[in-house]
């Protein structure tokens, strides 16, 4: 049969093939504590009650109809608020985009922006940017990035990169990796941007930055969120925020997000969100308007699941870091935020006591994934290559007790290596 070429040519998701290799194990009854999905369970981090209970009741006076096209306006203003008060950003009501989630907000920011042929930049690791230009007919230049700067893009590295490029894509807190972008960091490449901007003609599109904040309320210790239109002010005619409540309201089936920027950027945004069909449901919207509006609920919930969520991160870490301490070859980053952390797992070219050689990172994974019951995501899945060895670990499906369990079989699994 024959399919478009858009088709044939797209690339299979590598966390969904690690998916079904742990469920052929689950049908064999073995129980892994899977560390692979950007999510969370819904038993172990249920969404706010007060949220959930504002959901059902607008179902029941019968919320069902279709929402306006950019989102309910109270909604709207209600994130225009939340803006104001925790991150000191000024939208207004049209500049601000609801949706089904950040997939339909990331992909129009594409649609409204990018060319068939033109640049977009963005670092490795990060997520879905290669599939989005993939998508898009977009030429997708991947910049490399390092542990030594907990693979956070510097300027120095996207320096070489924009010149000419129609969007730089960035994250932070990041995923894959949960760490984050210092103030001066940040800084530095939005002066890159800035300057970029100056050298462009009227008749020549601006470079414009895509800043994904979806886990910005999810921070951990002393540090610290920053974005780049509260660093420089300029940059508020060129970036598209993209934001929501499925992380850090662990909500990410009631799908909500939202988007802000430029009213321009916006609007057509919301044309392309409205062809795709990709609202929000509207009783979920109606509840969310009025759970941003209630600062006591907010704060309650994230001081609860950010507390659950920084212990679990950390009980991971110190069991790495303890596996390091004993001379297995292994690390871990220091969590910063979201609900990753990037751990190494430096294990290609061993032997397993089968004989089998760990050729790449992939098979590093799958052989802990049937030694040690464990399974992550190797930075491959999100744009490095294989010889990259290392991996995101998600912390939002396991309980406390079975990431502390799994650390002594990780040690056996690694022992058996040679």
């Amino acid at each position: 049969m024959k399919v478009s070429t858009l088709a044939q040519n797209l690339s299979g998701s590598e966390i969904i093939k690690i998916a079904g290799e742990i469920n052929e194990l689950k049908k064999q009854g073995q129980n892994i504590a899977n560390l692979t999905i950007g999510d969370f369970d819904s038993n172990i981090y249920p969404i706010p009650t007060e949220l959930k209970d504002g959901i059902i009741a607008a179902y029941n006076s019968n919320q069902t109809n279709y929402p306006p096209a950019d989102g309910m306006l109270s909604l709207r203003n209600s994130v225009s608020e939340l803006l104001k008060s925790r991150y000191q950003l000024k939208y207004a009501s049209n500049q601000i985009l609801i949706s089904g989630g950040s997939r339909p907000l990331i992909y129009s920011t594409y649609l409204a922006l990018v060319d068939p042929g033109d640049r977009v930049v963005f670092p490795t690791p990060s997520w879905n940017n290669n599939h989005y230009c993939d998508l898009t007919g977009a030429e997708a230049v991947l910049v490399e990035t390092h542990a030594e700067n907990n693979f956070m893009p510097t300027a120095n590295d996207l320096k070489p990169h924009i010149k000419g490029a129609t969007l730089l894509a960035l994250c932070s807190p990041l995923n894959p990796t949960g760490t984050m972008f210092g103030e001066k960091d940040l800084e530095e490449i939005c002066d890159l941007v800035i300057e970029e901007n100056k050298s462009r003609g009227a008749d020549e599109k601006p470079l414009y930055l895509l800043y994904d904040q979806i886990y910005s309320q999810l921070t951990f210790g002393e540090h610290q969120h920053f974005n780049p239109v509260s660093l420089r002010s300029e940059l508020k005619d060129y970036t598209i925020f993209i934001d929501g409540g499925s992380k850090c309201f662990a909500a990410t089936g009631v799908r909500v997000g939202w988007g802000f920027g430029p009213a321009e950027v916006i609007n057509n945004m919301k044309a392309i969100v409205g062809h795709m069909g990709a609202w929000a449901p509207k009783a979920e919207q109606v509840a969310m308007a009025d759970f941003l509006t209630n600062d006591s609920y907010v704060d309650n919930y994230l001081t609860h699941i950010k507390s659950a969520i920084q212990a679990s991160l950390n009980t991971l870490y110190k069991g790495f870091q303890q596996l390091k301490a004993e001379g297995f070859p292994v690390d871990a980053i220091e969590p910063m935020g979201a609900i990753y952390l990037t751990i190494k797992l430096d294990c290609t070219g061993k032997t397993t006591a089968e004989g089998n050689v760990l050729n790449n990172s992939a098979d590093v994974n799958f052989y802990l994934i049937k030694e040690a019951k464990v399974a992550f995501v190797p930075f491959s899945a999100f744009g490095t290559g294989e010889d990259v060895n290392w991996f995101r670990a998600s912390v939002g499906a396991c309980t406390h007790a079975e990431i502390e369990q799994m650390i002594p079989r990780i040690r056996e699994a690694l022992a058996k290596l040679k």
